[in-house]
């Protein structure tokens, strides 16, 4: 029962993202790559691969050869500025590699009202032409209060997507600006995933890049981030899921056959599973070692 409740916490939460950096794989080392994690032991905890939509017939032509040999790639694909140029190539690309490899989701940032309407419009109309059930996600700015851009992300049904990290570390937001998005998240209903900066469990000062000369800078841990979604969704308020979001204790979270618990308070393994259902549902990272590695030391594997 614990292995449950981690499980359901861990299970598919990492998009694999090798073609970005810092890892910046090439294609045929990132399909490679990813075709060795899904043969894995670890393979429940792998999500998506992620691949820019300019970039689809360079990873199909990489791809074919593993592509059929057992269930089908979940693929996220990352679309340009230009969404509304991309449902062609999407759609011509679903009906070339399909059934052996299907969409999962799309993402996009959109930084407005209007863009997100625009978002909306293109995404129905790509529903016509792919017959896959993807999720679309909105990359939204949070460095001020993203509420209003959530608002509209609702209304047209769409997902959300925050930024965590980078490769420098002005990329990372603040715990108080990550707080306020899980809280609007909530607030409005809204499912969202994480991407960049989360190649570690738990919240801690790491390299930003592989670089041996690396600057290093304060990374969120992610599980730091799941479990205050999920304890957010549970009723968490803003100074605990700040609190939660930079705790660096590892032993303060405990796995039980009922949930998991932090500092004096709980969440059940059903909540576990209902928020990675409709509230935080993964993390795109470049690496699948490194958080596997990290779960693992903490005994969490």
């Amino acid at each position: 029962m614990t292995e449950d409740a981690r499980r359901r916490l861990l299970e598919g939460l990492v998009d694999y993202a090798g073609l970005f950096p810092p890892a910046a794989l090439s294609m045929a080392d990132a399909v490679a790559r990813y075709d060795e994690y899904r043969r894995g032991t670890h393979a429940w905890a792998l999500g998506k691969f992620v691949v820019p939509v300019a970039r689809l017939a360079e990873f199909e032509s990489a791809a074919q050869p593993l592509l059929g040999g057992g269930e089908a790639w979940p693929l996220a694909l990352i679309a340009g500025a230009d969404f509304g140029a991309d449902i062609r190539a999407i759609g011509e690309f679903v009906r070339r590699v399909a059934p052996k490899a299907v969409v999962g989701a799309i993402e996009v940032k959109g930084s407005t009202r209007d863009a997100i309407g625009m978002i909306a419009t293109n995404a129905a109309l790509l529903r016509a032409h792919v017959p896959d059930a993807f999720d679309l996600y909105v990359e939204v700015p949070i460095a001020s209060d993203p509420s209003v851009l959530l608002e509209a992300i609702a209304s047209h049904g769409l997902c959300a997507k925050v930024r965590t990290g980078g490769v420098e570390a002005g990329a990372f937001p603040t715990a108080d600006q990550l707080t306020r998005f899980l809280g609007a998240c909530s607030a409005h209903g809204v499912t969202f995933k994480a991407t960049a900066g989360l190649h570690h469990a738990m919240r801690g000062t790491y390299p930003l890049t592989y670089d041996s000369a690396s600057e290093r800078g304060t990374m969120f841990g992610f599980l730091n981030v799941f479990l205050a979604a999920v304890f957010t969704s549970d009723g968490l308020g803003p100074a605990d899921t700040r609190a939660l979001l930079e705790e660096r204790d590892a032993s303060s979270f405990a796995f039980s056959s009922s949930g998991v618990a932090w500092r004096g308070r709980a969440v059940t393994a059903a909540s576990i599973r209902s928020a990675r259902a409709r509230t935080a549902t993964s993390f795109g990272s470049c690496s699948f070692v490194e958080p596997v590695a990290d779960l693992s030391s903490l005994g969490l594997l």
